[in-house]
């Protein structure tokens, strides 16, 4: 079972996962979303018939190893705020949608579901960065054994707030959003188009504190090749 703890004081606080939900296309700006889907259309990968978007995977996909297996050589991971929902109380971490590019063509539930979800255990109460949310920066970097190449980098307010989001989480899934882990959807690639290299690395990084919630894996295949 994974256990999440609080940042600022290192307590483990009290929530079990019961399952992954994963939100896509989940821009604020319309104009930017759009441009998403046509980004992805030119790789290959259907537009939606629905935004946001609603994926499941089952709970066994979440870890917080710093390796992770996959099957093939065309997979890659996304920056994502993840939120951790537990009635009242809601968290905040960052995470990665890794997913298998070339099925993407071709099934993206199923995409998403053969590959792992890496996730920080580290976590902040939305409450405390709630008044700043939109200034928050999430970026990722790619590499061959660690950060060599920014890959996303954007702010929150390019994103639904957490709170807007739930709420359209909750007219659609009902009480499937209590005691979730949510990814919360990504932000543009910088060049445009997926890489697949053996590191990745998230960051939610509050620059009023200089804090920072990190994400970080080793993408091992085992496929033999």
């Amino acid at each position: 079972m994974i256990k999440f703890r609080l940042q600022s004081i290192g307590k483990e606080i009290d929530f079990v996962p019961e399952r992954v939900i994963i939100a896509g296309y989940t821009g604020r700006n319309q104009e930017g979303v759009r441009a998403h889907i046509n980004e992805l259309a030119a790789q290959g990968i259907p537009a939606p018939a629905e935004i946001p978007t609603i994926f499941r995977t089952t709970l066994d996909r979440l870890t917080v190893g710093d390796e992770v297996e996959v099957l093939g050589g065309q997979t890659s991971g996304e920056a994502e705020v993840v939120l951790l929902v537990n009635g009242q109380d809601l968290w905040v971490t960052v995470g990665s949608d890794h997913t298998d590019r070339e099925l993407e063509k071709v099934d993206i539930p199923v995409s998403k579901q053969v590959c792992p979800k890496p996730v920080s255990g580290a976590v902040w109460s939305y409450a405390a960065v709630r008044d700043r949310w939109d200034s928050l920066v999430l970026r990722s970097w790619v590499g061959e054994a660690c950060r060599e190449e920014l890959y996303q980098q954007g702010r929150m307010s390019a994103v639904l707030r957490p709170e807007d989001l739930l709420a359209i989480l909750r007219r659609r899934l009902g009480k499937l959003v209590d005691s979730a882990v949510i990814y919360t959807g990504t932000i543009p690639l910088i060049g445009g188009v997926f890489v697949s290299k053996p590191y990745f690395e998230a960051e939610l990084f509050d620059e009023a504190t200089g804090g920072s919630l990190r994400c970080f894996y080793r993408i091992r295949r085992v496929d033999g090749s």
